[in-house]
Formats: C-alpha cells, sequence, structure tokens
C-alpha cells in the first residue's frame, strides 16, 4: 500500500515538472515576439525619412544660388551708374567772351568762360567747338594739339579757354569777323556770341584757317 502511494507521488512531481516546462516555454516565446516585431518597425521608419530629407535641401541650394546672382546684378549695375559724372549740357552753361589780348602779343586772344549754372557737377572733356562768323562766311578754328583731359566742373564753377587769331596789321580793310560760335564739348547744340577781339583778321592766301583754339582750361579758371 506505501509503495502505491510513493509512486502516485512520482508521478505528481513529474507532471509538475512538464507543466512548468512548457509553461516557461510559452513565456520564452512571448518575450521573443515583441522584439522581432519592433525591428521591423524601426527598419520601414529608416527609409521614409531620407528621400525627404535630400530632395527638400537640394531644393534649397538651387534658390540659394539664383538669389547671389541676383545681388550681383545689382551690385553691377550700382556701380555702372555711380563712380561716373555726366557730361555738362549747353542749356546748363552760362558762356561767355571776352578781349584777353596782351599788349605787344602778335596774336590777339579771347577768353571764352563756360559756368556751371545747373545743381550738378558735370563734366567737359579736352576741347570745345569754335567759330568765327565773318564777312566771307564761317571760318573754324583749329585745335592747337595741347593734350588735356577730361575734367570735372562743380556746380557754380567755371572753367576758361582761350581762342588765338592773328591781328590785322597789313594796313588793309581784312576780313570783318560778325561773331562767334561756341559749342560745349561733346554737345551738338550751340551758342552764338558777340566776338569780342580786334574787328577783322588778315587776308591769308592759300588753305587753313589761322585760327586756334585752345583745351578746356587753357585760359586759367574762374571761381
Amino acid at each position: 500500500m506505501r509503495v502505491h502511494k510513493l509512486t502516485l507521488a512520482a508521478v505528481a512531481v513529474a507532471a509538475s515538472f512538464s507543466l512548468t516546462a512548457c509553461q516557461n516555454g510559452e513565456d520564452g516565446a512571448g518575450q521573443s515576439d515583441p522584439s522581432s516585431s519592433s525591428s521591423p518597425s524601426s527598419a520601414s521608419s529608416a527609409p521614409a525619412a531620407s528621400p525627404s530629407g535630400g530632395s527638400d535641401q537640394g531644393g534649397g541650394k538651387a534658390s540659394g544660388a539664383t538669389g547671389s546672382g541676383g545681388k550681383g546684378t545689382t551690385a553691377g549695375t550700382g556701380s555702372s551708374g555711380s563712380g561716373k559724372t555726366e557730361k555738362c549740357r549747353t542749356d546748363e552753361l552760362t558762356i561767355t567772351a571776352v578781349d584777353a589780348t596782351i599788349g605787344g602779343d602778335t596774336d590777339g586772344t579771347v577768353a571764352v568762360t563756360l559756368k556751371n549754372r545747373g545743381g550738378r557737377n558735370c563734366s567737359l572733356s579736352a576741347y570745345a567747338g569754335a567759330d568765327l562768323k565773318t564777312a566771307s562766311g564761317p571760318l573754324s578754328a583749329k585745335r592747337t594739339g595741347e593734350q588735356a583731359g577730361p575734367s570735372v566742373l562743380k556746380a557754380g564753377k567755371s572753367v576758361s579757354f582761350g581762342i588765338n587769331y592773328p591781328l590785322n596789321t597789313s594796313g588793309g580793310s581784312g576780313v570783318r569777323i560778325t561773331g562767334l560760335v561756341v559749342t560745349p564739348p561733346d554737345e551738338t547744340k550751340s551758342v552764338t556770341l558777340a566776338w569780342p577781339g580786334a574787328a577783322t583778321l588778315p587776308v591769308t592766301e592759300g588753305g587753313g584757317s589761322p585760327v586756334k583754339v585752345g583745351p578746356i582750361g587753357s585760359a586759367g579758371q574762374g571761381g
């Protein structure tokens, strides 16, 4: 009878060990399932971030290049407009002429003055045009050939140039001068003035003009 009880007890213990082993196996499987399911989840989220970041940044760089190009154009436009002074216009100048002949000279001199009466500074290049009106027709003055670069004439300031011509010492009537036409440098509009010098030029034979004009500033500069 005691032997039978011991056998039943052994069977009960074996059954208990078997049940515990089964439970442990199920718990292990349950713990491994979540880790295996989280691995695919993180892998699937990685590809989604990569494409969106790459394409947005690329578009931002292209936009930045366009912007810097626009700044360059503005600066260029700005640098082509500043740094240069516009030329003096005839309508901005008061032009006068006076006799500047010095006693004892063999040639007569007329000084022509250009005053900037505009509200801005302007530039004058080397030579103005000077034409004498005579009884025999117009006579253009030739340049003396002196070198002179462009200069800036400030608002309210004046600059002068000289016209040299031969004095009529022949005793004859000569060629009568009736007026002076002045054209500022780089302009087409002229101003006609009364001639302040000697009344006549000597009669010359052959071609060429005996009248010469100096560059801007050749007769001194006024205030």
